[in-house]
């Protein structure tokens, strides 16, 4: 079989943590996929309502989810927003981030949905 590959998700690194177990790695899709959905609306929630904190607070839940999808990159812009976000310091970087993490997380799920057609 020809071996997939993916920008966003690190697929090697998910079947590692999941031991190759499919029924694990699909529950763990779905649960990514619920997830940053929620998280993606109430990012925007708070930050229209400026509750900074909260959004750090919820930026570090967030950067669990992608760090399991192998999303390195995105987990540390998460950190970022997290540390930032708790000190209300560089809001202006905020809209940026939150945007930057609904689309990684949007394609995230467009490959886990092709990779579990391929399981």
């Amino acid at each position: 079989m020809q071996k997939m590959e993916f920008k966003y998700i690190n697929i090697e690194y998910i079947e590692e943590i999941c031991d190759k177990s499919k029924a694990l790695i699909a529950d763990m899709i779905t649960i990514f996929r619920e997830q940053v959905s929620e998280f993606a609306g109430e990012m925007k929630r708070l930050l229209r309502e400026k509750e900074y904190y909260e959004l750090g607070l919820l930026a570090h839940k967030a950067k669990s989810s992608v760090a399991i999808m192998g999303m390195k990159n995105l987990a540390e812009k998460l950190k970022e927003l997290e540390l930032n976000a708790k000190e209300g310091i560089k809001t202006e970087d905020y809209p940026a981030l939150i945007e930057d993490f609904i689309k990684q997380t949007n394609e995230a799920v467009k490959e886990l949905d092709k990779y579990l057609i391929s399981l």
